[in-house]
């Protein structure tokens, strides 16, 4: 493919996860994020790559560990429910240092909860993944672009840092249609995989994986270095977009869908007088702190907007460190905010401010 393709944003998942070298897929069915495993059932015997529908989330979630050992880019992907029992095999992984993408196209929960968009699975993606002292990498695009684009970037940092990376999508971005170059994605250098279970070709010592560590002072150490290492992550990873931040009296944040809606509301609020803004995060752990708390100096209050109870607002007021009023306005369910239920939100912290 080359130029610009429509695509749904399932499929962009799919075809840039191709694109991006990966030639395994370790999958199991459920709505709304079958079309990535279809898609990768078709695509992938044509590339040379293998596409397994496994017996069940837990045997994928493992088979993508026994494949990430050997070096090989390998992808997984799944919704909700499905996500929380690859939770035992996602510690592993990151326990065991390896490089994989996971995908999470969010469905209404909890329980199976319903089929339609929701992001109440931020505290899971961002505060517990799985169980013990551990960090994934966490990207939200907000349009199907984004979701090849974020997606081939995944699997770059993924190798770089040798942890997994998670793609944190909705319902609605999966199954939304929108033009996307797949050529337009920069590439970045990879450290070779000298840590994989390839085979030694007798020139080394054999590799070993693995995530058990009887002595607890070996463990504390290995935990403390990787957590050095999520720290050098802090500095040189954040994303962010930021939407007529510079004036805003009120900035709302939002990540992914909602960030779509909330830039149309911030733009009817300027018509109106109100000086809004919108702030995006993208990549949702690490999350853009630093730069949340510098707003926090300038602004006059927040409001975050979210396709839940309330989960990415608890972030977004230690990020700030409660230095001004931090709002919060949500549904729930796989239901949409409108852009004048927005709007009607600004207006009334607006209002409170004078």
């Amino acid at each position: 493919m080359s130029g610009k393709v429509l695509m749904k944003g399932n499929e962009a998942i799919a075809e840039a996860a191709i694109k991006a070298g990966c030639r395994l897929f370790f999958g199991y069915p459920i709505t709304p994020q079958t079309e990535i495993s279809e898609y990768m059932a078709k695509k992938m015997p044509k590339v040379g790559g293998l596409s397994l529908q496994a017996e069940s989330e837990v045997a994928a979630i493992n088979m993508v560990l026994g494949a990430a050992s050997t070096g090989a880019r390998v992808i997984t992907s799944s919704s909700s429910p499905g996500i929380s029992l690859k939770s035992e095999g996602i510690s592993y992984i990151i326990g065991s240092d390896l490089p994989c993408v996971i995908v999470n196209v969010q469905r209404g929960g909890p329980g199976l909860g319903g089929i339609q968009p929701a992001q109440s699975d931020y505290y899971q993606a961002t505060h517990a993944l799985g169980h013990g002292d551990g960090r994934a990498l966490v990207l939200a695009p907000a349009s199907v672009q984004e979701m090849a684009a974020l997606t081939m970037e995944a699997f770059d940092l993924a190798d770089i840092y040798r942890m997994p990376a998670l793609i944190l999508a909705d319902g609605a971005l999966g199954q939304m249609m929108e033009p996307v170059d797949f050529e337009s994605v920069p590439k970045r250098d990879i450290p070779e995989k000298t840590w994989a279970t390839n085979g030694t070709q007798g020139k080394r010592e054999h590799n070993v994986i693995n995530s058990l560590y009887i002595q607890p002072d070996v463990l504390e150490r290995v935990i403390q270095e990787r957590f050095e290492k999520y720290d050098r992550i802090k500095e040189t990873e954040v994303k962010y977009e930021e939407f007529l931040c510079d004036d805003a009296d009120v900035i709302v944040v939002a990540y992914g869908i909602p960030a779509r809606i909330v830039k149309t509301a911030v733009q009817k609020a300027r018509k109106m007088g109100i000086k809004a803004g919108c702030f995006r995060p993208i990549t949702l752990w690490p999350f853009p702190s630093k730069r949340l708390s510098k707003l926090a100096d300038q602004t006059k209050a927040f409001l975050t907007v979210e396709l839940s109870m309330g989960q990415m607002v608890d972030d977004v007021r230690i990020a700030t460190e409660f230095k001004k009023p931090c709002h919060f306005y949500g549904r729930t369910g796989g239901m949409m905010p409108s852009v004048d239920e927005v709007v009607g939100q600004i207006e009334k912290i607006n209002g409170g401010l004078k």
